[in-house]
């Protein structure tokens, strides 16, 4: 069931029927000011809400203040082991702490730093990692499907907030695949009110993916959606090609917007229609689509520069989507009758 309370993380609120927010961690060594905060703008940039700082040494916890106030993003302080580092990063003006009860140092300890938190009104994120958990359950701990019947159990417990991430997920091939599955089950049913996407890489590319996932379930909005039409052997245009290059130029927009690529004319005026704009290729021409209509037919070659002309020109107008006829033609017609249409 979806969290009950709401908790706000240096002003980015969590939970309680807000959208689930994005979070990543940095990767440089924290007490390292210049890189750490260059690292954090380059997440902010991404679209990352929330940042998460490695505390494993003194001069990193003091390196603290330094962060906390260059960062156009809240901080929150990763602690294992120390329970005296959490408290100097409650000092250091942290938006919140997260420890993990089961290497921090006993009950006693985490006692400690529950009060030092409350006493500054930040709230406390309780992460488990494998290597904290009893030996029966640290193999299960990187499986998805034990994630997600964790994950539903514990809602079901508890109404706080939930940080959703499947540990140890990968490299961005096999992490993207594991991190969808695992948060996309739990997200659908509304479980899960932050998340982060792990993956052994730059993390920007954490913040890509997971912005990804929650677009993809219309959970939250953030740049251009795209979709292409699988290959097959109808494609007689190389829309692999022609999609890597269309979703390459779809990174410099911050606009909400669909856009489809196709391959044929099977896929092309049924998809394509149903996208804010779209192109169709062909061996020597293509069409561009736009809000369920056939723009114009131009050769191949200028297929993409094309369709951008559109979109900037859409974007330029205010972005005004016009209402949609329901397309009664089949695809295949659509797209014959396109063919008619004289090359630009």
């Amino acid at each position: 069931m979806a969290s009950q309370r709401q908790i706000s993380v240096g002003g980015v609120t969590i939970g309680g029927g807000a959208p689930p927010v994005v979070q990543s961690m940095t990767l440089t060594k924290t007490h390292d000011v210049e890189a750490t905060t260059a690292q954090i703008a380059a997440l902010a940039s991404a679209g990352c809400e929330i940042v998460r700082c490695a505390v494993p040494k003194t001069e990193d916890a003091e390196a603290l203040k330094k962060i906390v106030r260059f960062s156009p993003i809240p901080v929150i302080a990763d602690i294992h082991f120390n329970a005296s580092l959490a408290l100097k990063a409650i000092d250091s003006g942290v938006a919140a702490v997260r420890i993990n009860p089961g290497n921090i140092g006993g009950p006693d300890k985490v006692a400690l730093v529950v009060e030092a938190a409350r006493k500054a009104k930040i709230p406390m994120r309780i992460g488990a990692n494998s290597g904290s958990l009893p030996k029966h359950l640290s193999d299960l701990a990187q499986h998805v499907p034990t994630m997600i019947r964790a994950y539903r159990m514990l809602s079901e417990k508890v109404p706080y907030p939930l940080h959703l991430g499947v540990t140890e997920a990968g490299t961005p091939f096999s992490g993207s695949i594991k991190s969808a599955v695992g948060m996309g089950a739990l997200l659908v049913d509304g479980i899960g009110d932050t998340i982060r996407v792990s993956l052994t890489a730059d993390p920007v590319e954490e913040v890509k993916t997971a912005f990804e996932i929650l677009k993809s379930l219309g959970l939250r909005e953030r740049g251009p959606v795209m979709i292409a039409c699988p290959s097959c052997g109808r494609d007689n245009v190389g829309v692999q090609t022609l999609a890597e290059k269309v979703e390459a130029r779809l990174h410099e927009y911050p606009q909400h917007f669909e856009v489809a690529v196709l391959g044929c004319a099977v896929n092309g005026p049924g998809e394509a229609g149903d996208a804010d704009f779209g192109i169709a290729g062909g061996r020597d021409v293509g069409f561009v689509y736009a809000h369920g209509r056939v723009l114009t037919k131009v050769s191949s070659d200028i297929l993409i520069d094309e369709l951008f002309h559109e979109i900037d020109r859409w974007i330029a107008d205010g972005m005004h989507r016009p209402k949609r006829l329901k397309m009664a033609k089949p695809a295949a017609l659509a797209m014959a009758e396109a063919s008619l249409i004289p090359l630009e």
